[in-house]
């Protein structure tokens, strides 16, 4: 079983002003794939903010992979991977261009995506759309694969080749 970390990016969300939809798809989906949420948060776009809670559940917690939603478009408010690229180690950009090459299949806006992957320490970081529905086809598309990455990332699986 591996464990999780929610971040949902939202200036409302945080304020009580939006209720959080796609978190609760994160959530609903990873839980039912075997994943254990360990903690689930929604911040306002806040570089700092988001960047300090990715540290926390990373270093801290030990979650083996934070998935964040929304701040990944155009905005000027939308930092989400900015943050993200304050706290990884290594990019996994495949993971990313997955989601967009998936998304692109459904609507050509998901060339506007800004979101980034990557890894700090033992943690898999992933950046998901805001959208609870556009959360739910990237993790169906990425799901499969998921974890046997993370099983490489921990050192449980060492044999990647397959024939």
């Amino acid at each position: 079983m591996f464990t999780l970390g929610i971040i949902i990016a939202s200036d409302k969300g945080s304020k009580g002003e939006r209720i959080d939809e796609s978190g609760k798809v994160i959530q609903q989906m990873m839980e039912s794939h075997g994943y254990m949420t360990k903690k689930y948060v929604v911040l306002p776009d806040e570089v700092d903010a988001l960047s300090q809670e990715m540290i926390l559940m990373s270093d801290e917690l030990k979650v083996d992979l934070i998935l964040t939603s929304g701040g990944t478009g155009f905005s000027k408010r939308d930092i989400t991977p900015e943050a993200t690229l304050q706290v990884i180690h290594r990019l996994t950009p495949g993971i990313s261009e997955a989601i967009r090459y998936n998304s692109l299949q459904i609507t050509p806006r998901a060339m506007l995506s800004r979101a980034i992957s990557g890894i700090r320490d033992n943690t898999l970081i992933i950046n998901l759309p805001g959208s609870p529905k556009a959360v739910r086809e990237s993790l169906d598309y990425i799901l499969p694969s998921l974890a046997h990455g993370l099983e490489i990332l921990k050192g449980s699986a060492s044999e990647c080749a397959t024939k």
